[in-house]
Formats: C-alpha cells, structure tokens, sequence
C-alpha cells in the first residue's frame, strides 16, 4: 500500500491514527507526515508550520508522545546573566525561556540583573524527594491503623523485596501514612535521583503493593494514586509538606541599587509584598502567596522539557521582603515543590536537551543545580515585578512590551 492509499484509508477512517506505524513499517516520520496530512485533507487546511521542526518522530514516538503530526513552537527568549551563590549553582547563569506573553522575559531579565549587581543570589536546598499514595481499602481503622505501622517498620525490607527489582536508582526513604475510615492511603517517599521520578515510583508502589496483599490478604489494594500524592492539582498537602525540590532562593539588595535600578524603594517593595502577596493570597485563600511564580516555573518548564502540569504545584509558595536595620531589602522566595528532572522524559527531547545545555545543566549529576537556578530565576522574576507595582510601571510595560 503506497502514502497515497494510506492517508485516504486514514481519511475515511479505516485505519486509525494509532495504527498508522503498522503501514509504514515502523517509520515513526513517515506515519507523522500521514497522519497530519489526512488532517489536512479530511478538514481541508493547512499545517505547514506544524509539519515544519528538525526534531526526529522515530527517537520520540513511544516514549514522549503518541500519534505525532508534528509540533507546536514556542518563542524562546534567554535571561540573565544571572550570580548564583548556591550549594550546587555556583557563577552566572544564561535562563532559557519558552513564552509567548510579551514583557516576561525582559521582566525576569532586569531582576537578574539587579540581584547579580547586589552580590547574587543565595540558594538553599532543603528537601528533595518524590511521592506516591496507594489507597488500601482496610477491613476497618484498626486493621488499617495495624498494616500502617507494619510498613512503617519495614521500609529497608520493601526496599529489597520490591524497589529494588524495577529501579536502581529510586530508594523508598519514607512513609506518611493517612486513615480515613477504613481507608488507608500510604504516601511513600522516595529519592529518585536526577530524574523527576514520576514513572520510578509509581512502578515501585506498584511493586511494594504486591507485597503488602500478600502479607495482608484481607486488603483489597484499589488505586495506586489514592489523589495524596498529590500530582498536577492545588493542593495544600505539596505546599506544607513538599514534593520534588524544595528550595529558598534569598538575597540582601542595597538601597542604592533598588532606586537606581527598579526606581522604587524597599520600603514601597515590602509594602506591596505584604498587602498584596500575604493579605490578597490569604483572602484569596490561595497556595501561592506570591506575584507569579507560574509565569517563570511555566517558561523554564517548556523550554526544557519538564512535565507541563507541574507548572501546578509549582506555583505553590511564599514571598517575603522586608526592609533590613540597615534600610537595605530583603527579599526571599520558599518553593517547597519544584518536580523536575535533567534526565528522561521530556528532557531527552533534543531541543529541550539544547536549553539545558545553555544552564550547564543536561544529564545526570546535576538536578539539584537546576532547582537552584529555577528558585533564583523565579526570585529573580518575583522582584522584577514587585518593583514594577511599586513604582507603577505595570501597565506601561505591558503597553510597550505585551501588545
């Protein structure tokens, strides 16, 4: 059967999108120009730029995406440099950013530059682990409350009888477990290494599952997310407690350098940072109590492969500047959930690949140096803006830069 055949059979629907690879014979680029150029046909448009990229189908179909037509671009800026004075982020550092709302860039771009002229910027890490919740459905609380402190004592035994047989590189550390009713949630922690380790723990719960019906055959095992995980949702779980990276990002900027370069004050900064990102958020009941923490998390995550709904639980966390004895500000950012990875999923995507190569930061060895460069960026960012209400520069920016 020739393109041609193919693409009309596709077209009236008797082959599948899903099965266009068997026609090809396993020609992953060959089944994506097939399937984009049915679209075109059945709906009588045109993809051009969707079917215009130099990344390879056949390196990711099966592994980051399915049913390919091709891709979506994203313009991608560069700020920086930004001076880190991290445990892992040491020097100046050039941020990828992947977005198309006008002003964010040079926004991120001016804080970078006014934290780099007052010293840079200190970074600490302060906690580092990936959770899943299996949800054990218990004859009641007590016998819920019994299988809980079982796993409780035998973490190193569900290491080696369960983790160990899918993953070398996870290491269950911890256990939080949940009763409600006779429902028992199990919200295990692991270290997953540079990977973000979503795929890690969830076939290692999946495996320490397997022991526990086995040791407790009156259990019935119903979901391996139980929803206390918690993964891709709001959620005040991840901002108390953390989940991937938890990371401070801090720096002392003198007066001098706050009028000269953001046109404001401490003062001013600290105000707006307390009505606006404490009292607002509070009342907004909100898990961010910041300005956006989003838009920079968001950009980094796109420009360089990171799971996009964590953009979520990555917008969790809290702002804080005051103005120091010596008149000069402080201002810190707490992220206490920054899910990535520098190595698998989407980070193996060649372009995504290309903008954490810009960091320093492709491979393994070096995830903990990319959650500091992020929190510094995004302190980098929260700055930038704070500045900008302060000295009411918002809307003129977006007039010049977002329109």
């Amino acid at each position: 059967m020739n393109v041609e055949e193919i693409i009309g059979k596709v077209v009236r629907g008797e082959i599948k999108l899903h099965q266009v690879e068997k026609y090809t014979d396993g020609n992953k680029k060959l089944a994506t120009e097939i399937r984009r150029k049915a679209l075109e046909r059945k709906f009588g448009i045109k993809l051009d730029n969707i079917g215009h990229y130099s990344i390879d189908p056949n390196l990711l179909i099966g592994k980051n995406i399915e049913n390919m037509i091709g891709v979506v671009q994203i313009p991608m800026g560069v700020a920086g440099p930004l001076k880190i004075n991290g445990e892992y982020a040491k020097g100046e550092f050039y941020i990828p950013l992947a977005t198309t709302e006008g002003a964010l860039v040079a926004s991120v771009n001016r804080g970078c530059s006014t934290l780099t002229a007052a010293g840079g910027v200190k970074t600490t890490l302060i906690d580092d682990k990936m959770t899943r919740a299996p949800l054990l459905k218990c004859p009641d609380a007590r016998r819920a409350r019994e299988i809980a402190q079982w796993v409780r004592e035998n973490l190193q035994y569900l290491q080696e009888k369960a983790v160990s047989k899918v993953t070398k590189h996870g290491k269950l550390k911890g256990v939080k477990p949940y009763i409600v009713g006779n429902n028992l949630y199990l919200r295990f922690e692991f270290e997953t290494g540079d990977a973000m380790g979503m795929n890690m723990v969830t076939i290692s719960s999946e495996e320490i599952m397997k022991v526990v019906e086995e040791k407790f055959p009156d259990v019935k095992y119903l979901a391996l997310s139980g929803n206390l995980c918690v993964d891709k949702k709001p959620n005040a779980m991840n901002f108390i407690n953390g989940r991937g990276k938890s990371v401070i990002a801090e720096a002392v900027i003198p007066r001098e350098i706050v009028e000269r370069k953001l046109k404001t004050t401490p003062e001013l900064i600290a105000e707006v940072n307390y009505r606006k990102n404490l009292i607002g958020s509070a009342q907004a009941a909100s898990y961010g109590f910041n300005a956006h923490f989003g838009n920079i998390v968001g950009a980094i995550f796109l420009a360089t492969g990171q799971d996009e709904a964590q953009i979520t639980e990555g917008s969790h966390g809290i702002t804080l500047a005051e103005v120091t004895p010596k008149g000069d500000l402080y201002i810190s950012i707490t992220m206490p959930s920054l899910e990535i990875g520098t190595v698998g999923g989407g980070t193996r995507v060649p372009t995504q690949r290309e903008a954490l190569s810009i960091m320093g930061v492709a491979g393994g060895g070096n995830a903990k140096k990319f959650a500091e460069i992020i929190a510094g960026t995004v302190l980098a960012g929260e700055l930038s803006l704070l500045a900008a209400i302060a000295a009411k520069h918002l809307a003129k920016a977006h007039k010049e830069l977002g329109r």
